[in-house]
């Protein structure tokens, strides 16, 4: 008979498997009852022929050989044995150097390398927040911030999407605290209306995050970003950014003041406890930015690309949700929708990325369009044919989305 700590570890288990199994095989089986024939996000595999729209390298940089061959020669060259949490490597001088040159090109005091765009919004979010602290995020904030929030144990507080206003309302009711936004949403393509959400920071005295993952690198004259090309630098504590998308990699970025940057190196938990970002990768990362600072044609393109391609798609009478720059979302509402218009663009070699719930509020899901300045005029062409072409197969007018289109 098991007795003391065997008896009680014994109950725990039979617990565990009598009450969490259950609710866990649960949750599983509504799952496959939903998905059972695959989730809606999973197509086909795109061909050599077929337009690719589901990348975020918005330049065109990934294949680029000078970018390429910079990581190889500091992947030869390096002899440092830096396989540890990324707190014990502050030394290195590629990743002192690298994090000057942004906080340059950002025009900010300071700036410290995360491991990935995710990891930089947890961890900022987590260092600055706490149980006392409200954290106020637009309701389509990336669900990075909205981690932070989590991990801080922070009241979290969503406010209207856009909406100055509503915010003002909620601060006024819990109190100041801190206010995060995405530069640019990446499910509509919409850009922020900053200075309306600037203001009501500073006339409430909260402090105001900046996730700039997809204005970095493609908006503004040097690619700096939303802030930056608004002359708000001074005005903006905190802008945060995923260098997977225009700097094609895996990390993250925080833009922020010197002595904030000591601080969040020894207190946020994914820079405590993550491995540091590889020097090679660094390397990577500082040659890309010389091409983008380089290089504007690059964002020229990408630009007129997207307005063309834009106004082609409103023209064809689709419901874009509101998107202002390179990424494009075909708004379709339930998945069902979402589906069929997803196979009907691969049948016919366009291939984009289908966002559903959590990433989307439910039955508001769409097909993501993603352009980039390596799309010739004849894959735009063909882009526009092939929606043309399916909208009236698909009969989208009697949509739910695109009645709302229709009515708006």
């Amino acid at each position: 008979m098991a007795t003391g700590k065997e008896a009680t570890t014994g109950r725990h288990a039979d617990k565990y498997l009598t009450e969490e199994m259950p609710r866990l095989y649960a949750r599983m089986d509504r799952y496959f009852a939903e998905y059972g024939k695959g989730h809606v996000t999973f197509g086909k595999a795109p061909g050599p022929n077929d337009v690719h729209m589901a990348t975020n390298d918005y330049l065109s940089l990934a294949q680029d050989e000078r970018i390429i061959d910079s990581q190889i020669r500091a992947l030869q060259d390096d002899k440092s044995d830096i396989y540890m949490s990324g707190v014990y490597v502050q030394y290195l001088d590629i990743q002192r150097d690298f994090e000057r040159k942004m906080a340059a090109y950002l025009d900010s005091g300071d700036a410290v390398l995360c491991q990935s765009g995710f990891a930089a919004n947890e961890g900022l979010i987590q260092a600055i927040a706490d149980p006392e602290t409200p954290v106020y995020l637009d309701l389509y904030a990336h669900a990075s911030l909205w981690q932070g929030a989590l991990v801080a144990r922070a009241p979290a507080h969503a406010f209207r999407h856009n909406n100055a206003g509503h915010l003002r309302k909620l601060i006024a009711r819990h109190g100041p605290g801190v206010v995060a936004v995405d530069a640019v949403y990446s499910t509509t393509g919409e850009l922020c209306k900053l200075l309306d959400i600037l203001e009501v920071c500073e006339e409430t005295g909260c402090l105001l995050v900046v996730d700039e993952s997809h204005t970095v690198g493609v908006l503004g004259d040097d690619g700096a970003g939303l802030v930056k090309s608004l002359g708000l630098c001074d005005r903006v504590p905190f802008r945060v950014l995923s260098l997977s998308k225009a700097f094609v990699g895996r990390a993250g970025v925080i833009a922020a003041q010197p002595n904030f940057t000591e601080y969040f190196r020894y207190t946020s938990w994914p820079a405590i406890f993550s491995s540091a970002v590889m020097p090679w990768e660094i390397a990577r990362f500082s040659k890309t930015l010389d091409i983008i600072q380089q290089e504007g044609w690059r964002r020229e393109r990408l630009w007129q690309a997207s307005a063309f391609l834009r106004d082609g798609l409103e023209d064809a009478g689709y419901n874009l949700g509101g998107s202002e720059t390179q990424i494009i979302s075909l708004v379709a509402g339930p998945e069902r929708n979402t589906a069929a218009l997803r196979d009907a663009l691969e049948e016919r070699g366009v291939f984009g990325a289908v966002f559903c719930a959590p990433a989307t509020a439910k039955n508001k899901s769409l097909v993501r369009l993603c352009v980039n300045q390596g799309l010739s005029q004849d894959n735009l062409e063909q882009v526009l044919d092939v929606c043309r072409e399916i909208r009236g197969v698909l009969d989208i007018a009697k949509w739910p989305a695109g009645k709302r289109r229709a009515a708006g």
